[in-house]
């Protein structure tokens, strides 16, 4: 056989065993839910409970990071200043921690006895193991997901549609609502919704910052962690609906991006 005709068997069969080590988890799962009806289980009061928060605490996170991701994408994007480069790996820093120890900072930073929790006892006010932890987590390990997706998009708006704006008398806010924005629009709703995915598959960081409290605290990856031992059946179909989900999520950023532009 020719030296090239191997190389390529060779590659073959070791791309087909990474497929199948990264697809066949999935396939295993799906054949365990049908096969055992694992939906059967799917009236629990706890499934439903860790449903309803997800979807809550999760549009409380993208809420929040848009309100706050946004301005600071744009000014990562237009501005210059000093140690630029190292805002940006500090705020991206979120994305390769590991998950407990982004639960232990927020814990330290905010807990009761924490730097800035520590303040607010005074005041009556504790944010560690509530609903606002939970979106607190969720937005620190998320926003870095759409805040560097807003940035890409704001760099690529060209400066000459901005400016020819400018000389028509738009000011600063109605140039980047009608020009800057709507052109980046397609990387910021792309940013959201990976923003999203990423929160709702949220572990670690909650559990160590805002604990596993039923109907108060616990998402649908805390439940699996905390039923799969009693009801497996029950775990597997959260599993599957946080699978369900997240494919959901990644075929509307492939189309969103695959969209043809209008401007």
């Amino acid at each position: 056989m020719p030296r090239r005709n191997k190389t390529n068997v060779l590659v073959g069969v070791l791309a087909l065993i990474a497929l199948i080590f990264l697809t066949l988890p999935i396939v295993a799962l799906v054949i365990r839910a049908v096969a055992n009806r694992a939906w059967e289980g799917a009236g629990d009061s706890a499934v439903w409970s860790a449903i309803q928060l997800s979807f809550a605490s999760t549009a409380l996170t993208v809420i929040v990071t848009t309100l706050f991701g946004t301005p600071l994408a744009y000014t990562l994007a237009r501005r210059r200043f000093r140690f630029k480069r190292w805002v940006m790996v500090v705020i991206e820093l979120p994305i390769v921690l590991p998950p407990a120890v982004a639960g232990l900072a927020l814990l330290i930073t905010f807990g009761r006895r924490g730097l800035i929790g520590s303040l607010l006892v005074p005041f009556d006010i504790t944010l560690a193991f509530t609903f606002t932890a939970v979106v607190m987590a969720q937005t620190f390990v998320a926003a870095p997901f759409f805040i560097r997706a807003a940035q890409i998009g704001f760099q690529a708006v060209p400066r000459e549609l901005e400016d020819a704006g400018r000389v028509d008398g738009a000011d600063g806010w109605t140039l980047f609502r009608f020009v800057t924005l709507p052109l980046a629009g397609r990387a910021l709703s792309t940013g959201l919704i990976l923003c999203w995915a990423r929160a709702l598959g949220e572990f670690g960081a909650t559990i160590l910052f805002a604990g596993s409290l039923q109907g108060r605290t616990q998402t649908m990856p805390l439940l699996i962690y905390n039923i799969i031992e009693r009801d497996i059946d029950a775990a597997i179909w959260t599993g599957l609906l946080l699978i369900g989900l997240a494919l959901i999520a990644l075929i509307t950023a492939r189309l969103i991006e695959r969209a043809p532009d209008d401007v």
